[in-house]
């Protein structure tokens, strides 16, 4: 949902070049990343940041949007 404000609308135009590109990723990296970040396995770089916008994504959810990433 608020994906696109940082990571552009295909996951493939960051807004900054601090955000990286999505687009293109490996489904299973993407979601490790992201379930990492939710648990607090991963506290490096942005993930303060992306923290709340992983806080209230189902893993179901998570998985569909890497399968989407991963197709742009």
């Amino acid at each position: 949902k608020g994906c696109a404000a940082c990571h552009g609308a295909d996951g493939n135009s960051p807004t900054a070049p601090m955000y990286p590109k999505l687009g293109g990723q490996s489904a299973t990296y993407t979601l490790t990343q992201m379930k990492d970040i939710k648990s607090g396995a991963r506290s490096n770089g942005m993930s303060m940041v992306m923290k709340p916008m992983v806080a209230n994504v189902s893993e179901a959810e998570m998985q569909e949007i890497a399968t989407w990433l991963e197709g742009q």
